[in-house]
């Protein structure tokens, strides 16, 4: 009987732990952490893809090639890209475990868990750090989002241009690289829809995977503007809880310090009395 009540017990402590360590949990910051780093996958993994997949096109069926010497062609600057993708990927994970951390020591489960805290000035000033830095990486996401429009745009183009020649028939549509911005105006490489080549690209599986790559990474880069803003959000309630707890801890060290006064006004007063008496 002793060891059954022991046992109920045992796991009725292990439920409330298990309770207070879910408590413990910022589920708004997890929430927007996973969001961001689908997000910022989505983009670096499809936008890395689709531009090995731009210079499989740029290569096969325009006949690009690569210049010789330190020139900066399209083909470097898709280089320059994907580097940048390499350091976007492990520059976001690095910061979504520190907003982790952050939502962690500012979550109110915290006190309960550990016991009431000191609010220091650093922690507020790191609360406010991370606030005007996530706006700024919001403001650069944003930019992103509209920077990868660009090659979704221009890929609809060609797939539009694909899609008419099969719809109307004797047309002789051409697309020209010029036009994009991706070879000087003294370079002509340009296909025809009664080309050889334009027939291979519409036909090939390469194109349409490549658009739908942009694709994806656009709508990655859009869920990491969504994530910044959870976060300008989740950030700007933890200030606020900081903040009312700062104000709280004030309260209670003055209250603290005009009760240790009056009970020494009171043990003054009863020594004089008792001194008195005597």
């Amino acid at each position: 009987m002793e060891e059954n009540m022991e046992e109920g017990q045992t796991q009725k402590g292990c439920f409330e732990c298990c309770i207070k360590c879910l408590g413990g949990i910022p589920y708004a910051s997890l929430i927007a952490t996973i969001l961001l780093y689908a997000g910022v996958a989505l983009f670096c993994g499809c936008g890395h893809e689709a531009l090995s997949g731009t210079v499989n096109i740029l290569q096969t069926y325009f006949e690009l090639a690569r210049t010789a010497g330190d020139t900066l062609d399209v083909f470097t600057m898709i280089d320059i890209f994907k580097y940048v993708i390499y350091g976007i990927a492990a520059a976001f994970f690095v910061y979504g475990i520190l907003l982790m951390v952050e939502g962690f020591f500012t979550t109110g489960a915290i006190k309960d868990l550990y016991g009431d805290f000191k609010i220091t000035t650093c922690g507020r000033c790191v609360s406010a750090w991370f606030i005007m830095l996530t706006y700024l990486f919001m403001l650069a996401w944003l930019g992103v989002t509209a920077f990868t429009s660009l090659p979704v745009y221009m890929y609809f183009n060609v797939w539009t241009i694909c899609r008419n020649t099969t719809l109307v028939e004797g047309a002789n549509l051409c697309l020209d690289l010029r036009q994009f911005g991706i070879v000087t105006i003294g370079e002509e490489k340009k296909i025809c829809t009664a080309s050889e080549n334009f027939m291979r690209m519409c036909e090939s599986t390469e194109l349409n995977m490549t658009f739908h790559l942009f694709i994806v990474a656009l709508a990655g880069a859009g869920a990491a503007v969504i994530a910044m803003v959870h976060y300008l959000m989740v950030l700007s309630a933890n200030w606020a809880y900081v903040k009312d707890a700062c104000r709280m801890q004030k309260y209670e060290d003055i209250k603290s310090k005009e009760e240790q006064e009056l009970h020494d006004i009171h043990s003054t007063r009863s020594k004089e009395r008792l001194n008195a008496y005597t």
